[in-house]
């Protein structure tokens, strides 16, 4: 029988906010059998705890965000994601602020954290989900879908598609979960420099730079508008001419977009909170189908 699993030790990250641009000091706690993923704002009066659950998802505009009372955090799909795909069923996220730190933009120094933590077996069963009949939600309007089907383990397959120059159609595909360290971890978080712009007129992204985003720069701008977005997130200037992917490393993989998609989309799973038996297949997945798959998934186990 599976047993579940928790960290060895605890570890602590210091990074800053993507949106509040805030230093931020999360600690990843051992935690008992049973207990899942819960988030605790130590910055809070009484200390609140957030149950990391589907049904506690808020806002899923720019990421995940978790709420319980007043209690809110965000960005948490990434670390959600290490801790799901490394096996670790049970574990307290102690963050001092209102959002995780975003660190690169993917999920691999999380998941560096946590070999180095290293993870223990307790005297408890894993309550694996096996699916045993597709399970399959889309929305209409944007075409997004996302089924889960019958497998031997979990798996994820997702395929992007945009009306781009620059970013058009990619999928990436993991059917050994073994191989997320290596193959989907270090994949970074994406945005178009039209959402940029957009999410800096909404006060948001004070965080945001080229070291933990892939930039992707379709339409021509003048030199100008390019310096004084650069600026703005402090990132070199770039030639406005050269349109492509703005980033301060290459590209890890040619469908490296994909594959962060794909990591988006097991944080998002990790919400279900139970592991997983079964192949999830997305087209065209984001934060708000994903949730709603969650909590789909959530009300068939409830109904079992």
């Amino acid at each position: 029988m599976l047993k579940q699993h928790t960290l060895g030790n605890s570890f602590t990250l210091e990074g800053k906010g993507l949106h509040t641009g805030l230093r931020l000091v999360v600690t990843f706690c051992p935690a008992p059998a049973g207990h899942g993923y819960k988030i605790q704002r130590t910055d809070l009066p009484g200390l609140p705890v957030i149950e990391a659950l589907a049904e506690n998802v808020v806002e899923t505009t720019r990421g995940t965000v978790l709420q319980q009372g007043d209690a809110r955090c965000s960005t948490v799909e990434h670390a959600l994601a290490a801790l799901f795909a490394l096996g670790v069923d049970n574990c307290l996220l102690q963050v001092n602020g209102p959002e995780v730190p975003i660190l690169d933009g993917s999920a691999e120094i999380y998941v560096e954290n946590i070999r180095r933590a290293g993870i223990v077996e307790q005297d408890a069963p894993r309550d694996v989900f096996v699916v045993r009949h597709p399970i399959t939600i889309r929305d209409d309007q944007t075409g997004s879908v996302i089924t889960i089907e019958p497998a031997a383990q979990f798996g994820v397959t997702a395929h992007i598609a945009f009306q781009s120059k620059v970013l058009s159609s990619q999928t990436a595909t993991l059917d050994n979960v073994g191989l997320f360290e290596r193959e989907i971890a270090p994949a970074r978080t994406f945005c178009f420099v039209r959402e940029v712009e957009m999410m800096l007129a909404a006060g948001l992204i004070k965080g945001g730079d080229l070291d933990n985003a892939i930039v992707i720069y379709e339409n021509q701008k003048t030199q100008a508008e390019i310096d004084e977005l650069a600026d703005r997130i402090g990132a070199p200037h770039h030639d406005a001419t050269e349109l492509g992917f703005l980033q301060t490393k290459p590209l890890q993989w040619e469908n490296e977009p994909a594959r962060h998609k794909l990591l988006d989309i097991i944080g998002d799973m990790a919400l279900i909170g139970r592991p997983l038996q079964g192949h999830i297949i997305a087209h065209r997945p984001g934060h708000t189908i994903n949730n709603k798959f969650a909590r789909l998934v959530r009300q068939t186990l409830s109904a079992s």
